[in-house]
Formats: structure tokens, C-alpha cells, sequence
């Protein structure tokens, strides 16, 4: 197939992915939100274990928006949204691209309660507005977003499909294989599935429930064994998150990563920043399934083999 054909081939998932996007701009501008920019590039990425930033020109090309956002909210800002390019230095697959699109939005005097209602509203509302609520064929499956949704917490959900607890017997390898290997694939099916309350440790910028500081507020969005949205009760305690992010530095240093500067901007700011909620969402991921596609290579315009 030459580029021609497969550019031309695209167009129909691309037509549902730009009615995607002006219904998830139509839903947040209906809930009163502001639509935001942050930049692209940033002098300090969030200090997490796992993720690489993709350096440019002495800073690096954001890994999220995410730090950007905060300071805005700490700032008076009370409902903000962002669809913007994030960059991920490594990741490639059949659900992973080094550039993609993240929708992000906070809301302050807010937890990750309400932002699993968002996440509800906004599905459904985005699913109405292309027409397939109750019947969205992908892959061997058919989905739907009417109906009750399932709620599972980690420990809940490893219990029953993994068979030991993650809570009470921490375990950071064992968490990352079976967390793919044994709990995803059981998730969102038909209906989506909010997984929620994960160890503190996989939680480096949320807050931990009151009273039981093992367990952070935070919550992903599954659907067909598929993560799709990440969010949390923001953690606003600055001495906390300069702790975390001194630990999650000492654990990038000891495994040969590279060794960000501290943003210490971000931390200024969480002085001033009131209880509050983001959540970030992949654009991709949802129009790959809305769109029966199996890959996010087919529901974007130029993938790296194209680019």
C-alpha cells in the first residue's frame, strides 16, 4: 500500500475522531470549564519511576501538562481542561506512541469521586453524541456505556483475579506483572470499570485516604481491559510531594535513569493550592475504541512508521 492509500484509508477513523473531540470540548464547555494551554516543553517533568521525558533543547518535551495545570488551580483557577501532545521517551506499541494526545481536567474544592462522575458523564455524553451508547463493536466484543458500571478497588480486584493483596503485602514487581497480566484483561466489560484505591506507592501525586495512609484517592478508568483515564484527589502538602519526588529520584538514579531537576515551581505553588481533582485521559485510546480499531496506529493521522 502506498502512503497515498494509507493516508485515504484513515479517513473514517479520523472523521470519528474529530466528532470525539468537538463533543469532549462541547460536554466541558456545558460544565462551565475553562479550555486552557500550557507549554510544550517544560525545565522540570514530574519526578516519576517509571516515565522518560524526551529531552529538547536543554528541557524536555512534557510528559503531561499536569504541573502546568496545578499552578494554574493554586493560581484561583476553579475548572480548567486541556486536550494537548504529551511525549513519552521509549514507548511504542500497539497501545503505546512516544507522542499522543492527553485530555486533562481539575476541578478545585474536589476529589476523585467526582471525577469518576465526570468520567461516567463525559463517556456517555461524548457515545450520544456519535450515536453508539448501547451497541460499540470492538474487536470480538460488544460495549456499551448504558447500564451500571462495575467499581472494583485493587485490593478487591487482586483478590479475585490474582489472588494475593496488594495493600497489606506490597510487592512493586509482583504489582506491575499481574496488574497486566491477570487484572486488566478482566476489566470493562461490556460496561467500563473504575478501579480504584491503589497503594500509596503507585500514587506519587495523589493524596492518601484520611486515616489509612496506605491507600491513595486515586483511580483508574478501564474499559475492554484497556486503560483509559487516570486520576486522583490531588495531593497539595508540599513537604510530602518534595519527599516523594527526592524518593522517586533516588529510585531513577539507582536504576541508571536520568535525574530530572526538582520542579521547584510546582512546589512553591502547592502552598497556595486548595483541595482539588485531575484526571488525565488518553484521546487515542478512546477513539481506538469507539472506532473497532485494534491499534492506535489506525486512528492516527501520522504514526512514527508514517511520520
Amino acid at each position: 500500500m502506498t502512503e497515498r492509500e494509507a493516508l485515504a484509508s484513515k479517513k473514517p477513523f479520523l472523521v470519528l475522531r474529530s466528532n470525539v473531540l468537538q463533543a469532549i470540548r462541547t460536554f466541558f464547555l456545558g460544565e462551565d470549564f475553562i479550555e486552557i494551554q500550557t507549554p510544550v516543553r517544560t525545565p522540570t517533568p514530574a519526578p516519576e519511576q517509571h516515565i522518560e521525558a524526551v529531552p529538547a533543547d536543554g528541557w524536555f518535551l512534557s510528559t503531561s501538562p499536569e504541573l502546568y495545570m496545578k499552578r494554574l488551580l493554586a493560581s484561583g483557577y476553579e475548572r480548567i481542561f486541556q486536550i494537548a501532545p504529551a511525549f513519552r521517551r521509549g514507548e511504542h506499541g500497539k497501545l503505546h506512541h512516544p507522542e499522543f494526545i492527553m485530555l486533562e481536567w481539575y476541578r478545585l474544592e474536589s476529589d476523585y469521586e467526582v471525577l469518576k462522575q465526570d468520567c461516567r458523564n463525559l463517556l456517555t455524553h461524548v457515545c450520544r453524541v456519535i450515536d453508539c451508547s448501547a451497541n460499540i463493536a470492538n474487536q470480538n466484543h460488544f460495549l456499551t456505556v448504558e447500564g451500571d458500571w462495575q467499581h472494583l478497588t485493587v485490593r478487591e480486584a487482586f483478590l479475585r483475579f490474582a489472588s494475593w493483596d496488594p495493600v497489606m503485602n506490597y510487592d512493586p514487581d509482583r504489582f506491575d506483572v499481574d496488574l497486566v497480566d491477570k487484572v486488566e484483561p478482566r476489566l470493562g466489560f461490556p460496561r467500563p470499570c473504575i478501579l480504584s484505591d491503589y497503594p500509596i506507592y503507585q500514587a506519587a501525586l495523589a493524596r492518601s485516604k484520611p486515616g489509612n495512609p496506605t491507600i491513595a484517592e486515586r483511580f483508574e478508568l478501564y474499559w475492554a481491559g484497556i486503560e483509559l483515564a487516570n486520576g486522583f484527589s490531588e495531593l497539595n502538602d508540599p513537604h510530602e510531594q518534595r519527599s516523594r519526588f527526592l524518593e522517586a529520584l533516588d529510585m531513577r538514579h539507582r536504576d541508571g535513569k536520568s535525574v530530572y531537576p526538582l520542579p521547584e515551581k510546582f512546589l512553591e505553588s502547592l502552598e497556595f493550592l486548595p483541595s482539588c481533582a485531575g484526571i488525565a485521559l488518553g484521546i487515542d485510546r478512546l477513539v481506538m475504541m469507539l472506532s473497532g480499531a485494534n491499534q492506535l496506529d489506525h486512528v492516527v493521522a501520522f504514526p512514527p512508521e508514517l511520520a
